[in-house]
């Protein structure tokens, strides 16, 4: 006669067996709960023809010491906000990485002379703050306004002389002035064009310290 299981028509021998959820092994699972790993010592044991089954018993027996490694060593914690957590211990073993460590990126020239001349970011005074040396580095106080702008770019201070009508000239720039007449401008419109000239050697300059960085040349 054959058991049947009446709750919901199943037949109770076909029903797949309910393995334990405690495993013996003659020499004990070592584990890597950082890097939820076991190792198994014991050899394998393939019987003629059973090779796939094999196979699966002892990755089955390997997982369940893992979780019951797992729930009976870590922290669990539970909150509504984000559920059931298990916490993990650091791991104890350093896997190999797939890719080199980067390579820092070199310091440009401009860093370099920041940082042996204590400027800017390098800046060695005691309690100046990142935020205020940045700020101290783009802006400046116009007593005229008696406000503090900025330095260069749209509305700085060295774009002041431009919108006066008179400007006081530097007598080693009026050797300048044949040169500027030759060119359809004054004196007047040389700042602006150094400040171009100078933006372009900027960008080459940028351009230059990246390609080094690139090559890693010096």
């Amino acid at each position: 006669m054959t058991d049947v299981d009446m709750s919901n028509g199943v037949d109770a021998a076909d029903k797949p067996e309910r393995l334990p959820i405690t495993v013996s092994k003659p020499t004990p699972y070592t584990f890597n709960l950082g890097h939820l790993t076991v190792n198994d010592p014991n050899p394998l044991e393939i019987t003629a023809g059973e090779l796939n089954s094999s196979l699966q018993a002892t990755a089955r027996d390997g997982a369940q010491c893992l979780l019951n490694q797992l729930l009976t060593t870590c922290n669990i914690t539970s909150s509504a906000q984000n559920g059931v957590l298990l916490s993990l211990p650091a791991p104890n073993t350093d896997l190999p990485r797939f890719k080199p460590l980067p390579t820092p990126k070199p310091p440009t020239k401009w860093e370099l002379f920041a940082r042996k001349k204590g400027i800017g970011k390098f800046s060695t005074k005691p309690g100046a703050t990142l935020a205020d040396k940045e700020r101290r580095k783009k802006l400046v106080y116009d007593e005229a306004s008696g406000e503090w702008v900025p330095k260069w770019g749209y509305k700085g201070k060295n774009k002041d002389d431009d919108n006066q009508w008179l400007v006081e000239v530097d007598e080693s720039k009026w050797k300048k002035e044949e040169e500027a007449a030759t060119k359809g401008g004054s004196i007047r419109g040389m700042g602006r064009t150094e400040r171009k000239e100078r933006i372009k050697r900027n960008e080459r300059k940028e351009r230059s310290n990246a390609t080094r960085a690139k090559t890693g040349k010096k």
